[in-house]
Formats: structure tokens, C-alpha cells, sequence
């Protein structure tokens, strides 16, 4: 028999429509006893050292990573399961064809048969978790019931999360439900299954993150971006930095790229010795949630308190913010251990002698660190961190940027000409693989936005309502498209990248104060000569002048593939895009 309910008294007499469903599901899984979390750090260290107890976290060299642990998950349970994630909409088509569907009926049988006693033995622990600073207009709550203390450690970190949430959502009155159990791990009985049209979530036989911390990926993005459809606002794949400039001006830029393409490294970016006086700070590494305000322009806050970032290649070199942050008081999951008993991974100092399965180190078992081992932070220990992050109000966005990965494509920066056009570059947003992910050079991954794993509803609605929002802003940010991965025909990067990308933001955020000239390209406004500024840069004229060239031909295929792409999504697709896609065309038409 569970822990009756009313013994947690007063915190679950807050909000009774979370009662009521924690008492359903209790019904169902059938927990030992029920557990509701307030958020404090007493309970943090109590659950911290329970886990420790049973061997389910480690306690990392205390000297050099204080307050550091790590965490073992099972090796068949270290990533997002995409092709087991499901968006189950009543319509097929409000799902499209950008996402895995299934009946709702149906997926709740699947489930039902799942979760049914799915606890016993277990602790249903109870997390009810704020999206957002508590007092912000924009943030939205949610309520994940979990047999997972570990889960429980990273929302806790991840989300405003305990007491201080289940008193808003009682004020509020909604709600996501998200329930998750890890199951017994068994990959054949594993699912992600997003209900939006009653804003819930069900995940089982999982407890990596993104799988099981349901406050991330699966609300911030998958429900949300539904939630946003209904109440008018965008719920993005975006990080969000401010850019101090010397003579003072801060402007805040969201931007969203696929994975690999630099989106940690630049929301930490680090300004280079050629820049002085430039000053960057973080709001938000992942997710944007932006609202038009009413003085017409749009606003943006980050709906998490931390990061659960990719450890392996992140040094001082690479990112030194984020290895900075990450020092103390961080939960590494997947990591190699040292004999010194510090957490290691690819691209950190050191040496790995305990690989990340708990076997001592062989290079013959592959990595000694998960290439997707992860680190769980709070934001706040970020050296950049902006106090402006906990603003209600959210921070006014000047640009959004868009990127990818593209080998000799797309220049190194050009701006649409219109947030319509910007929607359509948004829209093509693509990289090209490597052959060390897939054996295969310059294979084309469409990627619109960057959303394609977390876009909760059609890609056509989607377009549709980005355009719906922009011609509701008066002061609508301009919209820009990037391209670090530039290479000449011997393979070399034509851009530094890091810190120099700077550079380039610092051309974007003068054509947002409108004190800089462009050419009017076939892509968008492109930069004049000289207009970036590349002094001190190990870069040839030569180099320069292919990093901006467009070429036609390439361009003229690429307009064709994307097309075809687009009509994939039938009539929920914008005609304005088509439109968009024409005059592109035309452009290059008359270039060539």
C-alpha cells in the first residue's frame, strides 16, 4: 500500500487537479509509497545521498570537482530514441509528416499495459516544475510524476522546480502531465508519446534526459510549440546571447542551429584579443520561448534554469565558459573516470583509466567517454551568465540567426530581405554529414528552424504560424543565416570560427541599428567589401572572397531540392513560401 497522500500535507493540498491525477496514476502504477518533491536543497542532498548509498551516483574527486557525481545509465539507454517517439494527435495530418504518429487510443493501450503496476517496489515521486522564471507571464508549468530519484536531481537543477511551482500552477490552473517510469530499460518496450491536444506526455523504459526529463524536449519544445500555435507565441530550438558592444549598446540575439554546428560555443562565446571592448552574456543555451510584446516587438525568455550539455570536446579551448561552469556542483552522466577520480572525456586533459560502462579503460571497447555523455548544471554558475535571464519581461530580440553545416553552399552570412523571406531561410535550414557520422560525405540533412525532432505539430502549420506572428509585429527582428563550415577543395575550414564568429555578429547587429550598407544578392543582403571587419585574421583575400561567394549553379539545384522538400508537406504548406522560393530563383536567374 502506497503512503497515503494527505500525510504529505500542506504541499499536496495546494493544487487539487494535481491530487486528483497524482492519485490516478498512483492507481495504476501501484508505488510503494508517494513522494512530493518542494524543491529544497535539504531534500537535493538527502536524494543525492540515497543515490549514492544504492550505487546509482558516484562521488567524484571532491578536491578539484566539488559537488561533482557521476551517473552510469544502462548501454542501451544513452540517447534520445527518436524513430520511439510519437506525437498522437487525433488527425494524422495535424501531426505531418515531420513526425512519428499514432492513434491516441492506441497509444494509450500500448502504455496502459506498460504502466500498469510499473512502480511496485518503487517511490512515485511527485515534481511539479516551473518553465520559466516564476513571475514571467510567459512561463508555463508542468508536473512530471517519475520513478526516478535521478530524474528528480536534474529537474531540480533543469527547472524551477518543488513548492514554489505547485503554487503557481494553483494559480494558474494548467498544467502539463507529463508520467514517466524507466520501466525495466528493455528497448522493445520504450516509448516517448506526446499527447498535445491535452497537453501531456507519457515516456517509459527510459531514463536518459531527453527521454525522461520531460520538462525539456518534450514540454519546452514538443507541447509547447503546440501551446504556442493556440496562444500566439514560438516555442524554439534557440539559444539566446546578449552582445555588449564598446560604445555600450546591448542587443540580444536568438539563433538556432542543428547539433554540431556550434550552438553552446557561440551562446558562451568568448570575444577574441582582436575585439576589445565587446562584452557577451548568456540567457539561454537551448530553448527560446518568444512572445510578441506590445510595443511590437518580440520577446524572449529561456524556459530552463540549467544545461544539459554534450561533455565531450568541451575544454578551455574549445568552450571555456562551459568547462568553467561545469567544475562544481554538476551531474555528469557517462563520463570516463581518471585515477584521480575526475570525470574525463574526449577533448579533456588527462587520462581515462575507468571507461564510461565501469570497465577499466581498453581503446578496443570504443571511446572511454559515451560520445554522448552529458553534464547537468545550473545556468547561474555560468561566468557570462545575465542576471536578465530571471527578468520577467524577457529580453526585445534585435536578430534571429539560423545556420548550418555546409561545405561550400551557403556564405558566411547574408540577410533575408523580409521576415517572410526569413521564414523560408529558416525553412531551408540544412547540414551536410560528416564521414565520420554516417561513412558518407556531404549527405543533406534538412533541418527547418532546427526543430525537426521537436516540432509537436505539422511543418506546414508551423511555417504557417511563424508568419502569422511576424505580421503581427511592428518591430519584427531581422532574420540572418550563418555558415561557420566553410571549406576550400583541399577540406580546410575557411573561417576560424570560436570567438572570431564575433566578427560576424558584429555586422548583423550593425545592420539591425541600420548603420551598415549590403548588397543586394540572389540569396539576401550580403556584406559589403570590408564591411566585416578581418584584421589580424590568418585569412587570405582569396579565402575571403569564396567564404562570400554564392555559387549559382549549386544554388539554382539546391532552390529545385527544397522545392520538392516543401511540397512534401501538401496543402497545410504556406503558398508564401512557394513565393519566396520563386523570387529566390528568379534572382539567381538573372545572376547566372
Amino acid at each position: 500500500m502506497a503512503t497515503a497522500l494527505h500525510t504529505l500535507a500542506p504541499l499536496s493540498e495546494i493544487a487539487r487537479n494535481v491530487v486528483d491525477w497524482v492519485e490516478q496514476v498512483r492507481g495504476q502504477t501501484q508505488p510503494d509509497r508517494v513522494y512530493w518533491c518542494d524543491g529544497s536543497r535539504a531534500e537535493f542532498q538527502r536524494l543525492r545521498r540515497e543515490l549514492v548509498s544504492r550505487g546509482e551516483l558516484k562521488e567524484l574527486n571532491q578536491s578539484t570537482f566539488p559537488g561533482c557525481y557521476l551517473s552510469r545509465s544502462a548501454p542501451s539507454d544513452v540517447a534520445r530514441v527518436e524513430h520511439l517517439t510519437y506525437v498522437c494527435t487525433r488527425s494524422k495530418e495535424d501531426a505531418g509528416p515531420n513526425n512519428n504518429w499514432m492513434d491516441p487510443a492506441e497509444a494509450k493501450a500500448k502504455l496502459a499495459a506498460l504502466f500498469n503496476g510499473c512502480m511496485r517496489g518503487r517511490t512515485l515521486y511527485v515534481v511539479p516544475y516551473c518553465m520559466g522564471p516564476l513571475d514571467s507571464p510567459y512561463s508555463r508549468c508542468g508536473v512530471e510524476i517519475t520513478d526516478s530519484a535521478y530524474v528528480v536531481l536534474n529537474m531540480a537543477i533543469m527547472t524551477r522546480m518543488g513548492r514554489v511551482a505547485l503554487e503557481r500552477i494553483a494559480t494558474d490552473g494548467v498544467f502539463v502531465r507529463g508520467l514517466h517510469s524507466t520501466g525495466d530499460l528493455n528497448p522493445e518496450r520504450r516509448f516517448i508519446m506526446h499527447f498535445p491536444e491535452e497537453l501531456s506526455i507519457q515516456s517509459i523504459g527510459s531514463g536518459y534526459g531527453g527521454n525522461a526529463l520531460l520538462g525539456k524536449k518534450c514540454h519546452a519544445l514538443r507541447i509547447a510549440s503546440w501551446q504556442a500555435r493556440e496562444e500566439g507565441w514560438l516555442a524554439e530550438h534557440m539559444l539566446l546571447v546578449g552582445l555588449q558592444s564598446p560604445r555600450g549598446e546591448t542587443h540580444y540575439i536568438a539563433a538556432a542551429f542543428p547539433s554540431a554546428c556550434g550552438k553552446t560555443n557561440l551562446s558562451m562565446l568568448i570575444p577574441p584579443e582582436s575585439m576589445p571592448g565587446w562584452k557577451i552574456s548568456t540567457i539561454g543555451d537551448d530553448i527560446a520561448w518568444l512572445q510578441p510584446g506590445v510595443d511590437g516587438r518580440l520577446w524572449a525568455i529561456n524556459p530552463e534554469a540549467g544545461y544539459f550539455g554534450v561533455a565531450p570536446g568541451t575544454n578551455a579551448k574549445t568552450n571555456r565558459n562551459a568547462y568553467e561552469t561545469i567544475r562544481h556542483d554538476t551531474i555528469f552522466t557517462n563520463v570516463a573516470l581518471t585515477a584521480d577520480n575526475e570525470p574525463w572525456w574526449e577533448g579533456r586533459e588527462g587520462h581515462p583509466v575507468i571507461d564510461w560502462q565501469g570497465r577499466p579503460y581498453d581503446p578496443a571497447n570504443g571511446p572511454a567517454a559515451h560520445p554522448n555523455a552529458r553534464f547537468t548544471v545550473a545556468a547561474s554558475q555560468n561566468p557570462i551568465y545575465a542576471k536578465v535571464a530571471e527578468d520577467p519581461r524577457g529580453v526585445p530580440i534585435s536578430a534571429i540567426i539560423f545556420g548550418g553545416r555546409r561545405r561550400s553552399l551557403a556564405p558566411l552570412v547574408y540577410e533575408a530581405r523580409s521576415w517572410q523571406h526569413g521564414v523560408l531561410v529558416g525553412a531551408s535550414v540544412a547540414s551536410e554529414t560528416t564521414a565520420a557520422a554516417t561513412g558518407q560525405v556531404g549527405v543533406v540533412r534538412r533541418d527547418p528552424m532546427a526543430m525537426k525532432p521537436f516540432c509537436g505539430y505539422n511543418y506546414g502549420d508551423y511555417w504557417d504560424h511563424w508568419l502569422r506572428v511576424g505580421a503581427a509585429l511592428t518591430h519584427a527582428p531581422r532574420i540572418f543565416h550563418v555558415n561557420w563550415f566553410r571549406q576550400n577543395a583541399a577540406g580546410k575550414f575557411l573561417w576560424p570560427g570560436f570567438g572570431e564568429n564575433l566578427r560576424v555578429l558584429a555586422w548583423i547587429i550593425e545592420r539591425c541599428e541600420g548603420r551598415a550598407g549590403a548588397l543586394d544578392a540572389p540569396l539576401g543582403y550580403m556584406p559589403l567589401p570590408g564591411a566585416i571587419d578581418t584584421r589580424g585574421l590568418e585569412a587570405s583575400a582569396e579565402a575571403l572572397a569564396e567564404l562570400n561567394a554564392v555559387p549559382v549553379a549549386g544554388w539554382r539545384e539546391e532552390v529545385g531540392q527544397l522545392r520538392q522538400y516543401l511540397q512534401g508537406f501538401g496543402t497545410r504548406l504556406p503558398p508564401a513560401l512557394l513565393s519566396e522560393l520563386a523570387e529566390v530563383e528568379q534572382r539567381l536567374a538573372r545572376a547566372s
